[in-house]
C-alpha cells in the first residue's frame, strides 16, 4: 500500500516551503551538477555540498576537484569533502546542520548514519526506471542489451542499493543513434528536473511513496560496474547485440578489439545480417572507404575507432596509415 508522504515542520508555526527546506546536497560528477543546479536556480536552500576530496588526474597527476566542487565554489555554496563518511568531525558537523532533507545524485556509498540523518530523509537520482537496472551502470546496460526506453526515478534511500520506495519517475526514449554519452545527457537533465518536481512535491506533501513492484514472473535486469576485462568485443554474438554493446560503451569506457595485433577502440559502428560461413572475428577492408569485421550473422562496420597510442579518427583517415 502506498503511504501518502507528509511532513510537518515548525517554522512559525507553519510548514516550510520548498524555499524554506534546509538541503544538503551530495554528488560528485557533471551528472549530479545539472541536479545542483536545478535546485539553486529553484531558489532552494543548500545548505552545504558533499563532494569526493580532490584527486590526482591527468598526465601531470595535478590533484582536480570534482564537477561538483567546481560547481559549488563559482557559486560560493559551502562545501565539505570528508576522506571518511564515517569519520565523527564529518557526522557532528551534519548534525549542526540541521538538514531537513538529503539529496544523493551519483555518490559513493553512504552509511545508514548519513542517509537516516535528516527527518525527510535522503532522496536519490538513478538514471533508470527502477525497479530495472538497479546498479552502478544503469545506462550502459540498457543499451547494451537493446532496450529504447528508459527513465530517471527519484527514491528514498534504505539499506539495499536501489531498493527503496519509488517518489516520481520519468521515461525518456532511447534512439538508434543513441550512445551512453547521449543517453547520459539526457538523462542527466530528465534527472534535475524531476530532482525539483519531487522535492516541491515533499515539501508540499503530495507525493505517494511507492515500493517498487519486484515481480518474480518479470525479469529484472541489474546495471553491475563495467571493469576492464569486460570491455573486448565479443564476435560470437549477432550483429546487433555487438553494435548495442558498441554503443553502450561509448564514449567511455568503450568497447575494444584486436587489430593487427594491437588494441583498438571502436566508439561507432553500424551493422548488416547476411548469411555467411565466416569465422567470426576476421575483419576485410579495401584499404580505403571500409573496415568491417565478421560477427556471428552478419558484418558489423566500424566507421570511428582509435589504436592504442593513436588519435580517435573516422575509418578513412585511420585507413590512410593502417598497414594490417
Amino acid at each position: 500500500m502506498a503511504l501518502l508522504s507528509h511532513y510537518y515542520f515548525s517554522f512559525a508555526g507553519r510548514m516550510k516551503t520548498f524555499e524554506e527546506l534546509r538541503i544538503i546536497f551530495f554528488g560528485t560528477p557533471d551528472f549530479a551538477v545539472a541536479s545542483l543546479n536545478a535546485l539553486v536556480n529553484a531558489g532552494a536552500k543548500i545548505v552545504t555540498v558533499v563532494t569526493a576530496p580532490d584527486k590526482p588526474a591527468g598526465r601531470g597527476m595535478q590533484l582536480q576537484a570534482s564537477a561538483v566542487k567546481q560547481y559549488a565554489e563559482s557559486k560560493g555554496l559551502p562545501l565539505l569533502q570528508p576522506e571518511k563518511m564515517k569519520d565523527s568531525a564529518f557526522l557532528e558537523t551534519l548534525r549542526q546542520l540541521g538538514a531537513d532533507l538529503q539529496v544523493v545524485v551519483a555518490f559513493r556509498m553512504m552509511p545508514e548514519v548519513v542517509w537516516n540523518m535528516p527527518p525527510m530523509g535522503t532522496i536519490n537520482v538513478h538514471g533508470s526506471l527502477l525497479p530495472q537496472y538497479r546498479g552502478a551502470a544503469p545506462i550502459n546496460w540498457a543499451i547494451i542489451n537493446g532496450e529504447t526506453e528508459t527513465g530517471v526515478t527519484t527514491f528514498k534511500l534504505k539499506h539495499e542499493i536501489d531498493t527503496g520506495d519509488i517518489l516520481l519517475q520519468q521515461k525518456v526514449p532511447i534512439l538508434p543513434k543513441d550512445n551512453a554519452g547521449t543517453l547520459h545527457d539526457k538523462l542527466m537533465y530528465a534527472g534535475a528536473e524531476l530532482l525539483v518536481k519531487t522535492v516541491k512535491g515533499l515539501a508540499a506533501g503530495i507525493l505517494n511513496e511507492v515500493p517498487q513492484d519486484v515481480n518474480p514472473r518479470k525479469e529484472i535486469k541489474n546495471a553491475p560496474k563495467i571493469f576492464k576485462d569486460g570491455l573486448q568485443i565479443d564476435w560470437e554474438k549477432t550483429s546487433a547485440e555487438i553494435n548495442n554493446f558498441i554503443r553502450g560503451m561509448s564514449p567511455y569506457p568503450t568497447a575494444c578489439t584486436v587489430l593487427g595485433g594491437k588494441t583498438v577502440k571502436i566508439y561507432r559502428a553500424h551493422y548488416q545480417p547476411e548469411h555467411h560461413s565466416l569465422q567470426p572475428g576476421a575483419y576485410d577492408t579495401d584499404h580505403d572507404t571500409y573496415l568491417r569485421f565478421v560477427a556471428k550473422d552478419g558484418w558489423v562496420y566500424i566507421d570511428e575507432l582509435q589504436q592504442e597510442g593513436k588519435k580517435r579518427l573516422d575509418v578513412k583517415s585511420f585507413l590512410n596509415g593502417f598497414r594490417g
